[in-house]
């Protein structure tokens, strides 16, 4: 059973804070991660009133673990204090619990509601549009189509970046041939590498690519978090975005991180993916990332040499599924060895066959995905 962020919210509710405050109604929650049966946020209060607000975070902890589903909760209290100020005067024992501000000062939320796990979300400064090329699960062909639709993008016209943010396996430094070190700039921002007129940025330009990446959940968010803010992207209409596969804390953190303009959904034919595919769609519907369509990979075989097609895993399953769903159906690409070759070799075939047969369909997709940000493209570059 899976656990959401509003069940999490809910039982939050309940709790009060020392002054009697709802618990999310006293601004001091941090975003809430809810994965996997795993809930992890943190309660921020001022460092005078830490002792009292002990309490509020164990209750609240044992109020997440009672939820059906949650298997691990963690909830930590964070306590601040202004730079350069004075500890405050002991309170008065008649303005009632020692070392608690007056209702009046918790400051509620916008509109009056209980606080959105997204509430931290900012854009990131000189880039339009971010979104996500995602998938249920991993082997699909998600990180070449991330590049050759990145490609695609920069040959409509705009200004494209590609972030790989799948820490456990990264491709693109494979993909593009890539294999330096960042450098960084004077404001100590790391400066993306540059590369078939992309922007490019990997965690697999920071270790070795034999290197195994063991991430536990708050180290994911972390490095996630530093990869689109510490790099110094530019001015850009479309930062690209491989995510690892899967629903987990990756993608919670780039939807909680960054308001998403879509996701693009990337499948082969057959029933297994396409189940987790529908996984990942539900996922970022529940965060309100718009979904920009379903790509089918490995749609059919071509013959390299007598160009005949064999339906190997299925054929048609992600158009179907996307036709059940109510999204947009991006198109169909191939599986074929020019693809394969030219990923491995390090030059994308959108750049390496730019007048071939399957850089048309990558451009195909991606003027698709363009369309659907031609509002927020213009709006940024007016």
């Amino acid at each position: 059973m899976s656990v959401t962020q509003q069940q999490v919210l809910d039982r939050l509710a309940k709790i009060k804070s020392p002054r009697g405050v709802a618990l999310t109604n006293a601004n001091v929650l941090s975003a809430i991660s809810a994965s996997d049966g795993k809930v992890f946020f943190s309660i921020n209060v001022d460092a005078a009133e830490a002792r009292a607000w002990e309490t509020v975070r164990a209750e609240a902890e044992a109020a997440v673990r009672a939820i059906p589903g949650v298997t691990t909760a963690m909830v930590a209290l964070t306590a601040e204090r202004k730079a350069g100020s004075a500890p405050p005067p002991p309170p008065q024992p008649s303005r009632g619990t020692p070392g608690v501000q007056p209702v009046h000062a918790h400051k509620p939320p916008p509109q009056g509601g209980a606080q959105s796990p997204m509430a931290r979300q900012s854009e990131i400064p000189g880039v339009a549009a971010v979104i996500a090329v995602a998938s249920g699960k991993g082997g699909v062909g998600k990180s070449t189509t991330a590049l050759n639709l990145a490609l695609g993008l920069r040959d409509l016209g705009l200004k494209v970046g590609l972030l790989d943010a799948d820490i456990y396996g990264p491709s693109v430094p494979r993909l593009t041939g890539l294999h330096e070190k960042p450098e960084l700039d004077g404001e100590r921002k790391m400066i993306p590498l540059r590369r078939f007129g992309l922007a490019i940025m990997s965690i697999g330009f920071l270790v070795e690519e034999e290197t195994a990446m063991i991430w536990r959940g708050p180290m994911v968010m972390s490095a996630v978090t530093q990869m689109l803010r510490d790099v110094a992207w530019g001015t850009l209409d479309v930062l690209v975005v491989d995510m690892p596969p899967g629903t987990g804390d990756a993608q919670l953190t780039l939807a909680q991180n960054v308001p998403l303009k879509g996701a693009v959904i990337v499948s082969t034919p057959q029933d297994l993916s396409l189940i987790d595919a529908r996984r990942g769609l539900a996922m970022f519907k529940k965060v309100n990332v718009p979904v920009l369509g379903i790509v089918e990979n490995m749609s059919y075989f071509q013959c390299p040499h007598c160009g005949t097609k064999s339906d190997i895993f299925g054929h048609g399953g992600a158009r179907h599924e996307a036709e059940k769903l109510g999204v947009p159906f991006l198109g169909e690409i191939p599986l074929h060895m020019a693809i394969r070759a030219t990923s491995d070799a390090g030059n994308p075939v959108v750049d390496s066959e730019p007048d071939g047969p399957h850089a048309a369909i990558y451009r195909a997709i991606a003027g698709q995905v363009r369309d659907q940000l031609k509002g927020v493209i213009a709006a940024a570059r007016s």
